[in-house]
């Protein structure tokens, strides 16, 4: 079975706009507001949730990222990645509403690992969770609080998200 395209460009770019208000919303505002993406396509998700959550509120969003790696509890399962940068804003986290961004939520495992990572830099007022696809599966009680798409899956599909600054293309597809 080859992969067949479940979300488009237009499709994203609405999602990723209608999080945003979201997260105005849910925030009151952008103030004290802290967007931290989770590599690879979290970090570029959490840019541009970041430029679109400044342009709607006219204040400028902290954004930054933070790298699992190391935190994650299934490193002997999976194949080793060398770790990414974290980049956590200068004003920091603590005392402020931190928003983890990542394209795919499945099994939970790795914001269960970003949860450990900023325990690890500060301690944030709350945490919130964006995610651009879910597609269920949870091994851990991890639940996004602002979803672009709910896209239901067995395990055995993959999704994957491709973005412009990261693949050249921007679709989301899902196949064996």
């Amino acid at each position: 079975m080859s992969a067949r395209t479940v979300l488009h460009e237009a499709d994203i770019s609405r999602a990723l706009t209608r999080i945003a208000h979201e997260i105005l919303e849910s925030n009151r505002g952008a103030e004290n507001l802290v967007l931290l993406g989770i590599p690879t396509r979290g970090v570029t998700l959490a840019h541009r949730l970041g430029a679109l959550v400044s342009s709607i509120s006219q204040t400028s969003v902290a954004t930054g990222s933070l790298d699992v790696t190391l935190f994650r509890d299934d490193l002997a399962k999976q194949p080793t990645r060398s770790p990414q940068p974290t980049d956590i804003p200068a004003g920091g986290i603590d005392g402020k509403t931190v928003v983890l961004v990542d394209d795919v939520l499945f099994s939970g495992r790795s914001i269960r690992a970003a949860l450990d990572a900023i325990q690890s830099i500060g301690r944030p007022s709350t945490v919130r969770l964006a995610i651009l696809v879910d597609r269920g599966h949870r091994e851990l009680p991890i639940r996004p609080d602002f979803v672009g798409k709910n896209i239901p899956s067995s395990r055995q599909e993959r999704v994957n998200v491709r973005l412009f600054e990261n693949d050249g293309a921007e679709e989301v597809t899902i196949g064996e």
